[in-house]
This record gives structure tokens, sequence and C-alpha cells, in this order.
């Protein structure tokens, strides 16, 4: 079995795994990401093209949620967990050989860092001038007691490696630290991320250990709030990324301890998948969808000028159920701020333009276009697939995609 036909199945045990439906509408976007460079002229003149940047100011948009990938085969100090290489940990390493595709650098043996960097900048070469992506550090796994847990630890990107490929690429790439609030040196970190340019700081709390709403995290999160950076933190159910997860750190509710101290906090896919305890009824209060606690928490008006979210990933099949919630809450659309969730978009059979159209919420005669632009720019498919959703005539307005002032320190 090559390795195309290996991605093949990979592609389809992954849908089994994330417990997708749908999977009938597949055949027509592929399986396995084709990583074609450039855009055709006829796609780039498009009259749907022209229709997906109307209105806008390319130089305000940034997407504010990308992930740096790295496996350390070059000076970058990225780490993958040598799991993710065995198949006796078989989700693992199909999440690997995924995502690997996804970012176009599975043949790109001993190159692999350089290589995704490289597919990064020709992807964004797609967009116009002006536009940017914020691309994710990913700090290493910590336990209660401040002790690094590399081996129950998916991954790791340093800042200092994320700074310097946006460095290399300023006209194009901005960075977002990564940085465990139970370090010993986590104010010093965050010190530095801000000296070295850094637009926000990650967290994925189920996958690194943290309990937004521990004691512990208080001093960083008064230091947070005086940087203005925001926190770009994971809710809900987490799948994409492997480790000793504790999923109970994804509950929305988690964050208000962050919010009162000033923070803002920008909820990623806007808790959109999975279910979270009720902990305003009890520690052991009912589950409900992780989605309906971040409802209730956008409700509260005291966290009006601190709460938002991202709209990463609520597109794919797992998360579109909120599609309709987000697009017609008009009163939340100054809130919300566009993110890739990239390279998942290279992710073929995560997102189903087919199924959206089934439900309604895009035009039937949009497909080709899409589909066809997934083929060359998945980041631009995903862009372009946000920009066209629809309704009842609802749709996601400008401020949505001119996310800039909010990470130059302009909050809305």
């Amino acid at each position: 079995m090559n390795r195309r036909q290996f991605l093949q199945r990979a592609g389809f045990a992954s849908l089994a795994a994330l417990g997708l439906t749908g999977w009938s509408q597949w055949p027509q976007g592929g399986v396995v990401n084709p990583c074609k460079a450039g855009l055709p002229p006829a796609l780039a003149r498009h009259e749907l093209m022209a229709a997906v940047w109307d209105g806008l100011d390319p130089a305000q948009v940034w997407d504010c949620h990308a992930h740096l990938v790295g496996v350390g085969d070059g000076d970058s100090g990225a780490w993958a967990n040598p799991r993710m290489d065995s198949p006796l940990s078989p989700w693992q390493y199909l999440q690997k050989l995924l995502y690997l595709n996804a970012g176009c650098v599975h043949n790109a043996a001993g190159q692999v860092d350089a290589s995704f960097v490289a597919r990064v900048n020709n992807l964004m070469d797609g967009f116009p001038a002006g536009v940017k992506i914020m691309l994710f550090a990913f700090d290493w796994a910590y336990a209660e007691n401040g002790q690094r847990m590399i081996a129950d630890s998916a991954f790791h990107v340093p800042d200092a490696y994320a700074a310097r490929v946006a460095h290399s690429n300023p006209g194009r790439i901005e960075w977002v630290a990564s940085i465990h609030p139970y370090r010993e040196d986590a104010l010093e970190a965050l010190a530095l991320a801000v000296s070295s340019g850094a637009r926000a700081v990650k967290w994925l709390p189920a996958a690194m250990g943290i309990d937004p709403a521990a004691p512990r995290c208080d001093g960083f999160y008064q230091a947070l709030a005086q940087s203005g950076l925001p926190l770009i933190t994971h809710a809900g159910h987490e799948l994409a990324v492997a480790g000793k997860a504790r999923q109970d750190y994804g509950n929305p509710l988690k964050l208000r301890r962050a919010l009162d101290h000033g923070v803002r906090v920008v909820v990623a896919h806007c808790a959109s998948h999975g279910e979270d305890r009720d902990l305003d009824v009890a520690a052991d209060g009912p589950r409900l969808p992780s989605f309906a606690l971040f409802v209730r928490l956008m409700g509260e008006t005291r966290f009006a000028g601190k709460l938002f979210a991202d709209i990463s990933a609520v597109t794919q099949f797992n998360r579109a159920d909120v599609l309709e919630t987000l697009l017609t809450r008009r009163d939340w659309h100054g809130r919300l701020l566009n993110g890739s969730d990239y390279p998942l978009p290279g992710i073929l059979p995560l997102i189903s333009p087919q199924s959206l159209a089934a439900r309604g919420l895009l035009a039937e005669t949009a497909l080709p276009f899409l589909l066809e632009l997934r083929e060359h720019n998945p980041l631009l498919f995903d862009f372009a697939l946000k920009r066209l959703l629809r309704k009842n005539g609802a749709s996601f307005p400008r401020q949505v995609f001119e996310t800039r002032p909010f990470f130059e320190g302009n909050p809305r």
C-alpha cells in the first residue's frame, strides 16, 4: 500500500473516530490534499472571488487562529511526541499523517519544518497584499506542581521559533505565544513575548494541563491583563491534539476567572463541540453541550467588553450545527473573529461544502468554485467559504474578518 492509499484510509478512519456523519458527500471533494500551488487565472478572476473580497480592507484582515507545525528537523527547536510515529498508537499516528498532508509536507523527509513554513508563505501569496496570518507557538504540558511533562505532551513549538518565522516575513505573518501559567518563569516568558511582538497568548487547556479556574493562574492573569495581550483558549471537547487530556479543563465556564481579572478572552471555535458540566449547578452538575455554556457566558453583560470568540473550525462536520446560530446572532458579530485553524482546512474530509449547501447555508452554485479553490489553496478556501455562508439573509459581516484592530490593542 503506497502513501497516498494509506492517507486515503487514514482520512476515512479519522471520520469514524470523530463520529462524523454525511460521509457520502466526500467523493466530490476528495480525501487527500493534492497540494497544488498557485491559483489558475480563471479562479483568481472568478466572480465569486470578487464577492469574497467585496467591502473588505485586506490590510485589516488577519487570520487569528493558525498553527505552526514542526518536528525539529531544522533548527526550530520544535518537537513531536515519538508516539505519533508509531503504529502502536494508531490514532496519534494517523493524526500526524493527516496533519503533514494538510500542510503538504508529507513527502518532505528531513525538511518538514522549513517546508511547512514555505507552504504557508505560498498560500499567503494567494491573498491580496496586506492580509496576514497569526501562527501559534505551543507550550509543553505541565503538572500542577509546575513540573514539565514531556511524555504527556503532544508536541512543542517554541515561542522563539514562532517569533523567528514571523520576523522572516513581517508583511504576511504575525505570531502568538504559548505560555503555560504553571511554569516558574511564566511571567518572565510573558514579558519576553510582549517585547518580541507577540499578538496574543494561546492555550489548549485539555492537552496542556491548564485549569483556567485554578487560583494559581491569578498572577498570570493579572500580568496578561496589564500587557494588553488577549488569551486565545480552546473550549469544549478537544480531539485534534493528543496527549494526557483533561477534557473538563475545556469547560467555558472556567474562563470566568480570567475575565474577572480583566483579560480579553477569545474562546476558540466558540466551544462548538462536546459537553461539559454545568458548574453553575454543582461541580458534578448535569452535562450540557459546551456551546450552550458558551452561549450563557456570552449573555453575561459584565463580560461584554472582554469575552470574544473565534470562528475557526466551525464549518467542520462535527461543529457545523452551531453555524446557524453564529450567523443569525447579529448581536454577537462584533465579538466574533475569523481564524482558519490551519492546517486543518487541508484535511479535506473535515469540511464538506456540499453538506453545508444541503443545510441551506451555502448556495449550490458556489460549490464548483469552492471545491476547485480548495485543491489549490485550502487557506483561501476556508476564508471564501465563510464569506459566502448565508442563513435567512444573515452572513458574517466585515468586522468578523477585519481582526487586525483587535490584536493591535484597539478592542472593539
